[in-house]
């Protein structure tokens, strides 16, 4: 075929392609017209449609999402700074819980520190180098005698060397002997002058030394008290909502700004506990999955307030002697004198000793003997027939591995829960033995908890039947030292009601709870999690639970007396005594009949 032939042909081909063309965009117009339709209904019914084909649903909102990003830069919400409104959110208080509420805060009220100018100064601050402690003498004679109290006094200088004329630094003091495995917890007394007194039992014959710990000078804890009051969105929280493909992700907290974006309530029922989370722009608030940790803010504090929170400087640092730090103690004088103190401007101390270490076993104070459970067999032999329920955050569930690695025969159950979050459980069918744990509610920094099993304390010891047989352990403080106090006293209200209805319907339920405890810190954990946060909680703690018939594990002495460092997950050697407490409790020494 020659090339005339070709022409005619390849030109008729190029005018139906023309055609066809024309034809095409004719059809892809009205094509255009009825998707972008379909897209505005799709987008406007989204949550009809889940049994649409998920794999569609998902490229949508994957095209919705890229639009909103990039018009929309990603960004945490701005905390709603308003005090009364996040300390106050949930049930209105009635008169009696306002008036418990407001004795509370007062208990734990802390001396105010300098009216320096604004920006201070560091030098004018705390220094524990420059300052010192002073054991003072015996108050008759010249020596020390057992049952004695030794007092030993502090005097605070700045950075200058200048003595301080006002109080409100948080000091620690404790008197221990590393050779004879004792310590004792001393009470610290702010004469609001710059002076303070540590008071001590003397419990032991033989060496005892003074050790005097500054945790943060007065100016360190009223930056910890705004940000307390202020930024309860430092730890902030969030919740995975999911449709078949289609999930979003939003903050959560149990403070939130109402005026910025709609939220989802997650008032809790029973308790009117509140909780919130933005609601998700294309998703209802009833598909949410998950209940997560979102993180730590940054940036909290000034480069001048950080200044306040050096570790090695001003953070954790020990005050030296000016002369001995250490005494020997004599057996007790047969004929004592009762001797008035002589401590400056004496008051009644907030927190007496509960007890003390001898032979790095705890010695209680009260008159209970502790026990010694050494082995597998007497600790099994404790707990046959007996059903154990831990509630609350990572420190009792300490308790429970403990348990676990301890009893040969208390094997766990695969309940296929997220490690370090639980719930979880262990049966010794052999002997009758359970022992479950459950997290406590909201708010819980566990890495990610399913919605379904987030519980409130309350609401879970309502579920049980109680009886003699029934062993509660209670830990909950550590995840609410970033809220203000009001927060935390509404939560253990709830709790301390559930307990009395417990009791109520099933006499002889053991309920034993277990304080705070001090940790490790440095200067981001200080703003989140300080000690100073923890004892004041601890107190209020004590005070909620103060007269009801309900057995207290003193963490926060068990920890500050020994010698051990400080861990928010404290040690074996320490969570051993903190077993064989819970373990006196529930299997007390026979008392020996006498005829």
């Amino acid at each position: 075929m020659d090339t005339e032939t070709l022409a005619p042909m390849g030109h008729n081909h190029d005018q139906r392609e023309v055609t066809m063309c024309r034809n095409l965009s004719k059809y892809a117009l009205i094509f255009l017209f009825l998707a972008l339709s379909g897209l505005i209904f799709l987008l406007g019914n989204i949550h009809t449609v889940e049994n649409w084909n998920c794999h569609t649903i998902s490229a949508l909102y994957q095209l919705q999402s890229r639009i909103q990003t990039a018009f929309n830069p990603a960004s945490l919400p701005k905390f709603y700074h308003n005090r009364t409104f996040c300390s106050h959110l949930g049930q209105r208080p009635s008169p009696e819980d306002e008036l418990e509420e407001h004795y509370l805060l007062n208990s734990i009220s802390w001396p105010e520190h300098s009216h320096q100018p604004a920006p201070f100064s560091l030098r004018l601050t705390t220094d524990p180098v420059h300052s010192f402690f002073a054991i003072l003498p015996p108050k008759v004679g010249r020596e020390w005698h057992l049952g004695d109290q030794l007092e030993a006094l502090v005097q605070v200088h700045d950075f200058q060397g200048r003595p301080k004329h006002y109080g409100g630094d948080f000091i620690l003091a404790r008197l221990h002997s590393s050779e004879l495995g004792a310590g004792v917890t001393g009470t610290v007394m702010d004469h609001k002058n710059g002076f303070y007194s540590a008071l001590f039992p003397l419990l032991w014959t033989g060496s005892a030394q003074v050790e005097v710990t500054l945790v943060h000078p007065s100016e360190a804890v009223a930056v910890l008290q705004r940000l307390r009051e202020e930024r309860s969105d430092r730890v902030f929280f969030k919740s995975l909502f999911r449709l078949g493909f289609l999930s979003e992700t939003t903050v959560c907290n149990l403070c939130l700004p109402p005026d910025q974006q709609p939220l989802c309530n997650f008032t809790d029922l029973h308790t009117g506990e509140p909780w919130f989370c933005y609601k998700p722009k294309m998703l209802n608030c009833d598909t949410r999955v998950n209940h997560a940790k979102g993180g730590y803010l940054k940036h909290l504090v000034t480069n001048n307030e950080a200044l306040l929170f050096q570790s090695g400087v001003n953070l954790k640092v020990h005050i030296h002697a000016s002369g001995p730090d250490r005494i020997n103690v004599l057996p007790p004088l047969k004929d004592k004198i009762a001797v008035k103190s002589a401590t400056l401007n004496p008051e009644p101390t907030k927190i007496a000793p509960s007890g003390y270490y001898y032979d790095n076993s705890w010695k209680p104070l009260n008159g209970f003997k502790m026990r010694q459970f050494s082995n597998s067999d007497i600790t099994t032999q404790c707990l046959t027939n007996k059903m154990i329920y831990m509630y609350g955050d990572s420190t009792v569930r300490q308790w429970f591995e403990y348990l676990i690695a301890l009893l040969p025969d208390l094997k766990e159950f695969n309940l296929h829960s997220p490690k370090n979050v639980g719930p979880f459980m262990a049966v010794d069918s052999g002997h009758n033995i359970l022992l479950k744990y459950r997290s406590h509610g909201p708010p819980i920094r566990f890495s990610t908890v399913l919605s379904s099993e987030l519980r409130y304390i309350s609401n879970e010891l309502d579920g049980l039947s109680g009886g003699p047989n029934t062993v509660v352990a209670l830990s909950i403080w550590a995840h609410f030292s970033t809220f203000p106090v009001e927060v935390y006293i509404r939560r253990l209200r709830h709790i301390r009601r559930a307990v009395l209805r417990l009791m109520d319907r099933a006499p002889g339920t053991m309920v034993v709870v277990r304080t705070a405890n001090l940790q490790a810190l440095d200067q981001e954990v200080s703003l989140y999690n300080s000690d100073w946060y923890s004892l004041q909680l601890d107190q209020v703690l004590r005070a909620m639970f103060k007269g009801l018939n309900v057995h207290m594990i003193d963490a926060w002495q068990m920890t500050q007396a020994h010698q051990l460092p400080h861990a928010l997950h404290p040690p074996p050697a320490i969570v051993k005594n903190m077993i064989d407490m819970l373990l006196s409790y529930i299997c007390p020494e026979k008392k020996s009949h006498t005829k």
